[in-house]
């Protein structure tokens, strides 16, 4: 493994790889129906649909989606056949979300030819949000928008850190200035713009992990973004796990993801919204008594956008 100050190669996140899901090209590998507070300030169902493809071409330091893609590209009309099943299994929406381990608009990943099926079947849902890499958001995202007519767009974009220190060790192949000329670009064709952001990236403690959250919210913001989902940086990928083994690494805890949360809040005011990602939060607390009740609160506060009291618990974890 290279020296903790420099970039870990491709090679070397390649090597401490679990194996793959086993998935299929004919189905979404999950899909679901989650409430979301919309950019007008509504409560709305949203259905999210986590498409099988070709796995991702950056190999970014954190990232554990490629467990659910395929090594070769999948046939022209296997995502259109993915979102047609999915959809008859799902209840009505009126957002919908198509996660794809990846760049919806890298077209060995999603077909070219795909895009105007997949747009005929957005028309019935109001607003669609897809994920994006910053350096592929070309003429094809202006392209598509279009292609949705009165459905509305929204790309989600990995800025992951703004700490200077860090970014260019997450093998992201992304600079700042790429993440702002997308984001510039996107807007200027009239679609929204979300940003992931790591509570806690490698090679950040915890204060750090606090802080650098809070700065990579603003710098979104202050770009025009208007909507930030942060995500606790997780175990699961194998060089992850190297990480933590050489003490680069350690989770985040819940008290950490509940002040960003509560501070977060205040800082992006009316600007915009924020949200914290809930999945799977017991591995981030310490007290399983308090983390039920921990994590129905944040998920409170995605929907409210408002902080609400804490949650008074005998452990030692304070509550923001």
């Amino acid at each position: 493994m290279s020296k903790p100050s420099q970039r870990l190669t491709d090679a070397e996140i390649l090597a401490y790889r679990p194996p793959k899901n086993k998935v299929t090209a004919d189905q979404p590998y999950a899909y679901l129906v989650e409430k979301e507070r919309a950019a007008n300030g509504t409560i709305v169902d949203v259905a999210t649909l986590f498409l099988t493809n070709r796995e991702c071409p950056f190999r970014c330091l954190m990232c554990d989606l490629w467990k659910n893609t395929t090594d070769t590209s999948v046939p022209v009309g296997a995502i259109t056949n993915q979102i047609d099943f999915a959809l008859s299994e799902l209840p009505p929406a009126s957002q919908i979300k198509l996660y794809n381990s990846g760049n919806f608009f890298d077209a060995k990943a999603i077909p070219s030819a795909d895009l105007e099926g997949i747009a005929c079947r957005m028309q019935s849902f109001d607003h669609v949000i897809v994920e994006n890499h910053p350096r592929l958001c070309g003429d094809a995202c202006r392209t598509f928008s279009k292609l949705l007519a009165e459905t509305t767009l929204e790309v989600a974009l990995g800025l992951e850190t703004v700490d200077p220190q860090v970014l260019p060790r997450l093998n992201k192949q992304m600079t700042l200035d790429d993440y702002a000329r997308a984001v510039e670009r996107l807007l200027s064709a009239g679609i929204s713009v979300r940003s992931f952001i790591l509570l806690k990236a490698p090679f950040q403690t915890e204060e750090q992990g606090i802080e650098w959250a809070l700065r990579s919210i603003e710098f979104a913001v202050g770009l025009g973004v208007g909507c930030c989902a942060v995500i606790p940086t997780r175990e699961g990928n194998g060089i992850m796990e190297q990480l933590r083994s050489l003490g680069h690494y350690a989770p985040p805890t819940l008290s950490s993801l509940e002040q960003v949360m509560t501070e977060g809040l205040r800082l992006v005011g009316n600007r915009g919204r924020l949200f914290v990602d809930l999945w799977d939060l017991k591995q981030f607390a310490s007290c399983q008594r308090c983390v039920g009740k921990r994590s129905n609160r944040l998920a409170e506060m995605n929907l409210q956008q408002q902080s609400l009291p804490p949650v008074a618990c005998k452990c030692s974890e304070l509550t923001t």
